[in-house]
């Protein structure tokens, strides 16, 4: 990478201060203390969970403190070094002054003293001015708008969204002393599960996986046609996982990914998009999903490993679909094969096959019950054990770097997931996020696409200013319980339709609407199934669905919305205006960053396409053979709709092959046909597969359609 495209990609990172060696020198020593503690915090702490939490905020108050000073243009300035010095030390005070002041505020029956009111303030502040140094503006706005509508503008709001407000104290008492604020259920998550992970992902990088995963996606597209694209797949996939972050996913393995699309023919703003798309698939790319994989565990209480165990196959269809536009590109602009790698598949994965085994001990882990943050302790021994087995062996400078690296990478992570803490507390001390679900409600009017619709566009808005996790924390929040209720109510409605409703939840209707009580065994139509569940008082639905549906399936469709909201956060990354994703790809391929957004945000379509079918079809299931046949006639029937949108396949569709693909890309996705009807459609595509193919008449490309923009 020449050093004027490394110094482009460093505006997509915070400026850090590196002028001052024992700066350096402090942050390092503070990552591996922080490293230590929050293992002990993890395993053998029995500390209240409140210090824990003050404790994460504060030790990582004062790596962004020192480290990201308050503007680019002030790395340099000992005064404003000074001036971060005074914040960390604010923040170590803020920890210090908990454990002596939490039993004497009980002991006033939680009335503040002055002290109070400085601290909590004091910290509020705080974790403001350091997300706005490490995330921008957007975030602490946010917090700022949501604190002042619990004290004061919220009672000026007419309508729905007026609230009655609270006093100062409350709102303080509760945002710094309480479970329910910054130091509440998002900061538990993010001091244990996210760190944890990113923890080992530190470690996995330092011993030398990332590389061994590139050359491995290296040899395992070797030689084939669109090869250079499909190691961009296979790399920025596996890579996802470990980095935690879509931008160094895209920096990491785009620097290599990039330059071999373009070196094979690919035009460089398809390289860049391929690479953007890719790179944003990793967060959802099993076993580690990022942070939000943990937040929605805690969201849904649904255990991490079920998570993980119903989203391969869709992150599966996800990767695919990328990898079906590389193929259709390819073909199209007749890439010639490449020759990526001197090594043999087996070769490359038998002389580093020991960089697999921490991912095996996780997986095994995770699989035979034992807690998350367990597996991953266990996982971070496993990966300097493994090193062991390479020449890279890790030693004791090489685990000191690794628990430096992972509470660096860990620092702006923490204080954000801090702050969103005050956001969180405001949706729920409100009742703003019940108002928000019913306002979507009402808009969407019981359709289920709209609402889809719906999140999908406030997810977008959202991700302009906010982090994914941020996006997905505060969209979840607002917008999950209304996309439940009708996800549920639609599979009701379904049994009321097929007079399947069990005998149990009968009895709600005897309160409700006595005298519909011989239609629940009747086949009905689906009006007629609409307006009964009309009748059911609001206070009586969730035992209704409960009894009606199941413990298990009302956890699928509440499962099935958080994952839905989830895949839609994502979108953010390559969708412009601001896609930060797409641009860092942008300024490796030398390419415009809007029209590379575009580009991107194209090929990522299965990021709309899998929530379609998660709400629509089984694909969320906890029964394998049903998931693995829906996520098939899926993967083949996304081919279908890729070829139909691009106008090619193995060769140029015309309009009416464009039509029948699509055609046969919907038969093999819709939820409600036959079996029969969707294997006649993929027999037809494998047909118009082979015809095209048959057709393809490579075409001798100039040598600029590399650089082509």
């Amino acid at each position: 990478m020449d050093k004027q495209v490394e110094e482009k990609l460093e505006q997509f990172e915070s400026a850090t201060r590196t002028d001052f060696p024992w700066v350096t020198a402090f942050i390092s020593a503070c990552g591996v203390v922080l490293s230590v503690l929050h293992i002990w915090f993890n395993t053998f702490a029995t500390i209240p969970e409140l210090w824990a939490s003050a404790t994460h905020f504060a030790g990582f108050s004062v790596v962004c403190a020192l480290w990201y000073p308050a503007h680019r243009s002030l790395k340099s300035s000992r005064l404003a070094l000074g001036v971060d010095i005074i914040i960390a030390l604010a923040a170590l005070a803020c920890l210090a002054y908990i454990p002596f002041a939490e039993d004497a505020l009980y002991e006033r029956g939680v009335r503040f003293i002055t002290s109070d009111w400085v601290f909590s303030i004091m910290a509020i502040i705080i974790v403001l001015e350091l997300i706005r140094r490490t995330i921008g503006w957007f975030i602490p706005v946010l917090i700022v708008i949501s604190l002042t509508y619990v004290v004061w503008w919220g009672q000026l709001v007419p309508g729905m969204f007026h609230f009655p407000g609270l006093s100062l104290e409350t709102l303080l008492y509760r945002s710094f002393y309480s479970s329910e604020g910054m130091f509440g259920a998002i900061s538990r998550i993010s001091w244990s599960f996210v760190f944890m992970f990113i923890l080992f992902g530190a470690f996995l990088v330092r011993s030398g996986v990332g590389d061994y995963i590139i050359n491995l996606s290296r040899a395992a597209a070797n030689k084939v046609i669109g090869g250079p694209g499909f190691i961009a797949v296979l790399a920025s996939g596996l890579m996802g996982s470990v980095s935690g972050s879509s931008v160094a996913n895209t920096v990491s393995t785009g620097v290599i990914t990039i330059p071999l699309m373009r070196k094979a023919g690919f035009p460089a703003r398809f390289a860049a998009g391929v690479e953007a798309a890719a790179s944003t698939g990793g967060q959802i790319m099993p076993p580690v999903m990022g942070a939000g994989a943990f937040i929605m565990a805690s969201y849904t209480q649904v255990p991490y490993v079920s998570i993980i165990a119903v989203s391969v196959v869709p992150a599966l269809i996800y990767f695919l679909s990328v990898a079906f536009f590389v193929r259709i590109e390819a073909k199209r602009s007749n890439i010639q094969q490449v020759n990526a790698s001197d090594d043999s598949f087996s070769t490359v994965f038998l002389a580093g096959w020991y960089n697999l085994i921490p991912l095996g001990v996780l997986v095994f882990l995770l699989v035979s019950g034992f807690t998350p943050t367990y597996s991953a302790g266990l996982s971070i021994i496993s990966v300097v054990v493994a090193s062991w087995l390479s020449p890279n062996k890790m030693g004791f400078r090489a685990v000191f770097e690794a628990l430096e690296q992972g509470a660096k990478n860990m620092a702006t992570t923490a204080v954000l997931l801090v702050g969103i803490g005050l956001v969180v507390n405001v949706i729920s001390t409100t009742g703003v996020g019940n108002t928000f679900s019913l306002m979507i409600n009402d808009w969407a009017d019981g359709s289920l696409m709209l609402m889809l619709a719906l999140i999908a566009l406030a997810s977008l808005i959202l991700g302009m200013g906010l982090p994914v996790t941020a996006a997905y924390i505060v969209l979840g929040t607002l917008s999950a319980p209304a996309l439940y209720t009708l996800l549920a109510e639609n599979q009701l409605v379904q049994m009321l339709m097929d007079g399947q409703l069990p005998a149990q939840a009968h009895g709600i209707f005897m309160l409700a609407a006595p005298e519909q009580i011989s239609a629940l065994t009747q086949p009905m139509t689906q009006i007629q199934a609409e307006s009964l569940l009309s009748l059911v008082p609001s206070d009586f639905m969730g035992t209704l669905l409960e009894q009606g549906l199941g413990l298990e399936k009302v956890a699928l469709a509440l499962l099935s919305a958080h994952l839905i909201i989830f895949w839609l956060s994502q979108d953010s990354n390559v969708t412009p205006p601001v896609c930060l994703t797409a641009f860092a790809a942008a300024t490796i391929a030398g390419t415009p960053p809007m029209r590379t957004g575009l580009t991107a945000w194209k090929i990522a379509k299965g990021l709309y396409l899998v929530p379609i079918l998660m709400a629509y079809t089984s694909l969320v299931s906890w029964d394998m053979m049903t998931v693995i046949t829906v996520g098939s006639f899926a993967i083949v029937g996304t081919y279908a709709f890729i070829a139909g949108i691009e106008g090619y396949l193995e060769s140029e569709l015309n309009i009416l092959q464009r039509g029948f693909s699509l055609l046969l890309g919907l038969a093999m996705t819709w939820p409600d046909l036959p079996l029969v009807l969707r294997g006649v459609a993929l027999v037809s595509f494998v047909g118009l597969f082979v015809y095209t193919n048959r057709r393809y008449k490579p075409v001798v490309t100039t040598s600029t359609a590399a650089t082509a923009y």
